[in-house]
């Protein structure tokens, strides 16, 4: 059955307003009183409302915009516990260091298949009212073969974007030895999760994994048939952008601390994005990554929320954009594709992230005329509808 959605103050479609590849979606794009059509959970017709053909069911957007479904390409969502006296501290001035995801460890060991569940359907339901069609969520709070294969289990449960993160930082039983829990990230504990699995991780940084370990990481993922991300130059300066652009990495992730070098690897990488987590900056207050410097290099950028429960808990991709606008200086129109399309190259699909013809008919109509209320209007529940692949789930 085809919906016809009309009477859309602004549609941005990320895309031309002519013919283009669904392998190619375009840069940031927005038709004026516009309309789309959906059918069999894809996008049939973009344009004008003027010109909108018939369909089975209409839907009247009142004035309000619609824009592709967020996609968030950097979520940590399979976890028990929480870490509110931690974040307390930190806002009293404890420095964040990456020693707290042992707490959460520990929670998620000791918690029930079912409760870990409950959370993480939870947390997937929030993300799906606040307009996020799209997200991927990672492991790397079992850290034994046994815990990590049921966090991946249970995070294909609810997205197909599954990381194998088996090296967030080295099991406490291992006692600091890197080299040895390594070893049993590139073999035991990766032969059990690839199977379901997409993606290997792995995080580069002073109190996790150096650029060796995390080379055999990547590595070892890749011989399994994963594609390699990486935490990069979160804590300060690192490795992690240039192990990441060695590996072909899809993303490397945080990006806070560059050098000149790592912008220019990144420019020109061919296919590694940066990927932008401003809640974590305002979760921690450290400084927020200069997107303007790796948009002036013509560098790739996505933005994602980091939704995990040290160091940036939320899953709101609404909030992370208006961080993105105010505080790294993007325009509305950057931090919206950033995203969108931003994350679903960081993911590397070419069915989401944005409205052309043949695009999964995910879709947000916000309770405002334009994108730019996203960040115009903070903190305020804009999200008034929400549909994926076709569907109406808000």
């Amino acid at each position: 059955m085809s919906l016809l959605i009309t009477n859309i103050s602004e549609l941005v479609t990320n895309s031309p307003r002519e013919a283009v590849s669904v392998t190619s979606p375009g840069p940031f794009e927005t038709i004026a009183d516009a309309a789309i059509v959906l059918d069999a959970g894809r996008v049939a017709w973009t344009g004008e409302a003027a010109e909108a053909p018939a369909a089975d069911e209409v839907v009247d957007a009142a004035g309000r915009a619609v824009l592709p479904g967020f996609v968030d390409s950097h979520a940590h969502l399979v976890f028990a516990g929480e870490r509110g006296a931690e974040f307390a501290a930190r806002m009293a001035g404890l420095p964040y260091s990456a020693g707290g995801i042992r707490s959460t460890v520990a929670a998620t060991r000791a918690a029930s298949d079912d409760e870990l569940r409950s959370n993480l359907a939870r947390l997937a339901g929030e993300m799906l009212a606040q307009g996020t069609t799209t997200f991927e969520c990672k492991s790397g709070y079992g850290l034994t073969v046994a815990d990590e294969a049921r966090s991946v289990a249970l995070a294909r449960e609810v997205t197909g974007e599954v990381t194998y993160l088996g090296a967030h930082v080295v099991a406490p039983e291992f006692g600091g030895d890197a080299a040895r829990y390594v070893d049993l990230v590139c073999g035991d504990m990766l032969a059990a999760c690839a199977p379901l699995a997409k993606w290997v991780d792995v995080f580069c940084e002073e109190g996790a994994f150096g650029a060796d370990e995390a080379r055999a990481v990547l590595a070892a993922g890749k011989a399994a048939g994963l594609q390699p991300r990486i935490h990069a130059n979160q804590l300060g300066p690192g490795p992690g952008v240039q192990v990441a652009v060695e590996a072909g990495a899809a993303a490397a992730d945080h990006c806070t601390f560059l050098s000149d070098a790592d912008v220019d690897a990144l420019a020109a990488s061919g296919g590694t994005v940066a990927t932008l987590l401003p809640g974590v900056e305002f979760s921690t207050r450290s400084p927020y990554p200069d997107a303007r410097r790796l948009l002036t290099a013509g560098v790739t950028v996505a933005i994602a929320s980091d939704c995990n429960p040290g160091s940036c808990f939320t899953s709101s991709m609404p909030l992370c954009v208006a961080l993105a606008v105010r505080e790294m200086r993007m325009t509305t129109a950057e931090a919206v594709w950033a995203a969108t399309a931003g994350g679903a190259r960081a993911l590397r699909r070419a069915d989401v992230g944005y409205l052309g013809v043949g695009a999964r008919a995910d879709l947000v109509l916000l309770d405002a005329p334009s994108h730019a209320y996203l960040a115009y209007r903070p903190g305020v529940p804009l999200i008034a509808g929400v549909w994926r692949s076709g569907e109406r789930f808000a």
